[in-house]
C-alpha cells in the first residue's frame, strides 16, 4: 500500500532546485541617476591621503603670566645675588640680625623639618596663596623649621625655575622668616628650601 502515514513524501521532478530569484544589478533608469551623480566628481591623483602634522604645543598661558610676574618680581624685589650666600651656587638668606652661625646650622640640618609644603603643580597665585596659609599654620602650630618644595622648573620653557624665584622673593618678604637654605640632597636638593620662623609671640 501506499500513500499511509509512514509512507515517505516525493517530491515533484526540481522542486528541491527552486530557489529565489536575484535582483539583476541596476535597472536602466538606476544606471543614469548614478551617472548624474558622480559627474562632477574627479579621480584621486594618489591613493595616499596627506595628513599634516600636529601642532608643537603651546605654552600654557598661565605660564606666561607667570614668567612675567617673575620678571616684574625680580625687578622690584631683593636680587637674586642678593639670596646667595657667600657667592655660593645654592640660595640662602637670613635676615638682618641673625647671625651667620644660624643659617650654616640650617644648612647642616641641625634643625628638624617639622612641616613641608609641596608647590609642583600650582599656578603663581595659588602657590602665592597656599604659602601664606601654610606660614600662618606653622606659626600657630609653634613649627619653626619647615620645608617648601618648589621644583626645579625641569617643565618649564626653557627650564627656567621660575616658581623656585618666586617662592625665595616672598619669604624674603615674609616678616616671620628669619633664614632659609637650600635643602640637602636628602631633602629635595634644588628643588626645595628649608625655612626658619620666628617663634609665635605668646
Amino acid at each position: 500500500m501506499s500513500g499511509g502515514r509512514g509512507g515517505k513524501r516525493h517530491l515533484a521532478p526540481g522542486a528541491a532546485s527552486k530557489k529565489p530569484k536575484q535582483r539583476s544589478a541596476l535597472t536602466a533608469e538606476e544606471k543614469a541617476l548614478f551617472r548624474i551623480a558622480v559627474a562632477d566628481a574627479e579621480p584621486l591623483v594618489s591613493d595616499r591621503v596627506y595628513h599634516e602634522p600636529p601642532p608643537p604645543p603651546a605654552i600654557p598661558h598661565q605660564r606666561e603670566l607667570d614668567e612675567a610676574a617673575a620678571l616684574d618680581e625680580s625687578l622690584h624685589g631683593p636680587l637674586l645675588s642678593d639670596l646667595f650666600l657667600e657667592g655660593g651656587d645654592e640660595a640662602a638668606w637670613r635676615r638682618d640680625g641673625i647671625s651667620l652661625r644660624m643659617l650654616r646650622d640650617l644648612r647642616r640640618g641641625r634643625w628638624v623639618v617639622q612641616a613641608s609644603l609641596d608647590l609642583h603643580g600650582h599656578t603663581r597665585d595659588e602657590a602665592r596663596a597656599a604659602l601664606a596659609v601654610f606660614l600662618a599654620e606653622c606659626q600657630a602650630g609653634a613649627q619653626r623649621c619647615i620645608r617648601i618644595v618648589h621644583g626645579k622648573g625641569q617643565h618649564s620653557p626653557g627650564r627656567e625655575p621660575v616658581l623656585k624665584h618666586l617662592v625665595l622673593g616672598w619669604l624674603s618678604r615674609r616678616r616671620e622668616v628669619l633664614a632659609f637654605c637650600q635643602a640637602r640632597p636628602s631633602d629635595g636638593g634644588a628643588g626645595a628650601v628649608i625655612v626658619l620662623l620666628q617663634a609665635a609671640r605668646g
